[in-house]
């Protein structure tokens, strides 16, 4: 939607792939969104919806004013999605001086299978060389792995310490077979070698998924003659440029959340505030101080799967507009965590369904699974490696919406759909929090008598299971299914605010007397009788993403909360990818392996000084070069850097105190670099 018209600098682009919708806005100046679209998120190939969002959002610029987009950048949730769903390329790993217990620790053998590769070498922790590298393992694994996978990652033995194995062997590869490769050194600082192997495999495996949505999304950009940087959002809210993030995809993980953080501190101005992302298919909430997201300093979880990735410590729930509505084995109502397509947006792209809702509507007996639907996604072909019951499924989907009763007529039958879904081959349909807001008269632009159908479908379930005297009406259980929304997003609003504060975070998944309290106050009830107790948010709730104005009025009433609903909050995540920095941080270890002897641990090699003042001088010299490479690497223009020591002091057996090591960090920020698109490299 259009919002003013464009003034004559310049325009930055910004686009965001959502659960269920892709983002687009354009931003004059960076200053204010002058126009907005959505598309359908087309979740077989995200660049199909990208291209569509994009070129909606241009159609509502002036003419000509495309010329003077200067910057393009995108938050995507291709490579957390891929690490979650287990849609990898193949990969073979280089694990260099690890023994059995460290490369049982990476957990990655029983991913790759037989491609894994542990050789001789590796360093000690001072840095020095502990064996040499069996440079002949190298040749093999090169010989025999090239021509099978698509990328290589390489963890060795402290190289954290000194990197020179690592780096000679991905010399030798490119030399070989130009294969892409990640060395895990580059990742991270920190000494952990098994999570560092774990966290180069995920990003080599990511590199072929994120080369060729990137590719699309540059194709796109040419056909609509926009020549400008693309950059991509990180899991930490800054920014990349897009030829950087095809050789470090791991880094975007979590880059949807951390882009909803962004941009809800740019379009509210505030500085401390906690953020409720409500999309189509979870909720995340993060915690902002003083204009910062809390980061997680062990590194993000995503999987289940504990990497080494600065992210923003998001918490997420399996909650949003399109989550799936359905009976558990009790016959309770539930929502989540499941994501399916609502009934009423089916109806409005398939009208034919209404003629299959309607007898079930007003039918005693329903026959299984009734209410659903499914269909093949465009495009798509079945892989060879279906089994044979996903491949029977396959073959009794369509192109148009079937019943699910006549495409899967058992429970495997549709866990095999589920599975078709999860590999972006098909489609499921069935009532959601969507389409209870439809018949609630609490949103509109979808089919709204599909979805009061499929209300009554459900609750015609519902009596049949429960035994249940008389029926629901439609609004009656949608009303249901809002209250059920709205109790469990305070939930991940409060529990996300407990978690930080140290000792009342819960203890293996329990909150212990805490959880009385959180489960009264998210259900609106009051804690005691004669105790009136009501926790009260300190900072204000901002909400954002397309559902947010129907529910989140009703969860900051509970919470005690300062609701802040931003302008553009639909799209909150696509402002929130274009208007971050481009921010870099290195560190340098200064530690005393002997006696008088201060090792500077660069990249480039070791070096020792015997004097800790010279050494720290040369570690922060260092840091700051490196940092404003890196920077500028990844898109920064006129970067600055700050620097910081952090020392930790041990005592002799005299009591003398002395310096036993020092980190010092160096991190480059600067704005991205705008303008023409030729140096952008992809």
């Amino acid at each position: 939607m259009r919002q003013e018209p464009a003034s004559k600098g310049e325009l930055w682009i910004g686009l965001d792939t959502g659960g269920t919708y892709t983002d687009a806005v354009a931003l004059d100046g960076g200053d204010r969104v002058i126009a907005s679209a959505k598309a359908l998120t087309t979740h077989w190939d995200l660049s199909v919806g990208l291209g569509a969002a994009l070129r909606s959002v241009l159609h509502e610029l002036p003419e000509g004013a495309r010329r003077r987009i200067s910057l393009v950048s995108v938050s995507t949730t291709l490579a957390t999605n891929a690490v979650v769903e287990n849609r990898f390329s193949p990969i073979c790993a280089i694990l260099v001086g690890f023994n059995d217990r460290m490369a049982a620790e990476t957990g990655i053998e029983k991913q790759l299978g037989g491609a894994v590769v542990r050789v001789r070498g590796g360093h000690d922790p001072t840095g020095v060389e502990e064996l040499p590298l069996d440079e002949a393992a190298i040749e093999a694994a090169v010989r025999d792995f090239g021509p099978r996978v698509e990328a290589f990652a390489v963890a060795a033995q402290f190289s954290v310490r000194n990197p020179e194995h690592e780096l000679r062997i991905r010399e030798r590869i490119r030399a070989s077979c130009g294969k892409p490769v990640t060395c895990s050194h580059e990742l991270s600082a920190q000494l952990n070698a098994p999570k560092r192997a774990l966290t180069a495999a995920l990003n080599a495996r990511l590199v072929p998924h994120i080369r060729h949505l990137l590719d699309a999304v540059g194709q796109t950009l040419e056909r609509e003659a926009v020549d400008a940087p693309l950059m991509v959002v990180k899991g930490d809210g800054t920014l990349m440029r897009a030829s950087v993030a095809i050789d470090y995809p791991i880094e975007t993980v979590l880059s949807g959340p951390a882009a909803s953080v962004v941009g809800a501190a740019f379009l509210t101005g505030l500085k401390d505030f906690a953020v409720a992302d409500m999309g189509g298919t979870t909720t995340d909430v993060a915690i902002i101080m003083d204009g910062r997201p809390v980061v997680r300093a062990d590194g993000a979880v995503i999987g289940g799967w504990r990497t080494m990735v600065q992210a923003i410590d998001v918490h997420t729930s399996g909650l949003g507009g399109d989550s799936e509505v359905h009976l558990d084995r009790e016959g309770r109502l539930k929502v989540g965590p499941r994501r399916v397509m609502p009934l009423g947006l089916l109806a409005h792209q398939f009208p034919e369904v209404l003629a299959e809702l309607t007898p079930l509507a007003a039918a005693e007996r329903l026959p299984m699974f009734a209410g659903q639907f499914g269909y093949r996604n465009p495009g798509r072909e079945a892989g060879a490696d279906l089994d044979r019951l996903e491949l029977r499924v396959w073959e009794a989907l369509g192109t148009a919406p079937r019943r699910l009763d006549q495409v899967a007529r058992t429970s495997q039958g549709v866990e095999a759909l589920r599975r078709l879904v999860d590999r972006g081959l098909a489609t499921l349909a069935g009532f959601t929090p969507s389409d209870a807001l439809h018949v609630l008269g609490r949103q509109d632009g979808w089919n709204r008598d599909a979805a009061r159908l499929g209300a009554a479908i459900l609750a015609t379930e519902e009596r049949n299971v429960t035994a249940r005297k008389g029926k629901e009406s439609p609004q009656a259980l949608s009303g249901r299914v809002y209250e059920l929304v709205i109790g469990q997003a305070a939930r991940v609003v409060l529990e996300s605010a407990l978690a930080q504060d140290p000792g009342i975070e819960p203890h293996n998944g329990r909150w212990g007397p805490l959880g009385v309290l959180i489960d009264r106050v998210v259900e609106g009830r009051p804690f005691s009788r004669l105790l009136d107790a009501q926790p009260r948010l300190a900072n204000p709730l901002v909400a954002i993403g397309a559902p947010a104005a129907a529910f989140y009025p009703e969860v900051a009433r509970r919470l005690g909360a300062q609701l802040v609903v931003p302008e553009h909050a639909a799209v909150c995540n696509a402002v929130g990818a274009v208007v971050g920095v481009v921010s870099e941080t290195v560190d340098i270890l200064v530690n005393q392996p002997h006696w008088k002897v201060f090792r500077v641990h660069d990249p480039g090699g070791i070096r020792d000084f015997s004097e800790a003042e010279e050494a720290i001088a040369l570690a922060k010299d260092l840091s700051r070069e490196l940092a404003l490479a890196a920077a500028r690497r990844a898109g920064a223009t006129d970067p600055h850097v700050e620097t910081s020591v952090t020392e930790r002091c041990a005592s002799s057996s005299s009591g003398d105190t002395y310096l036993a090591e020092a980190i010092v960090r160096a991190r480059a920020t600067g704005r991205p670099a705008t303008g023409a698109r030729a140096a952008d490299g992809v």
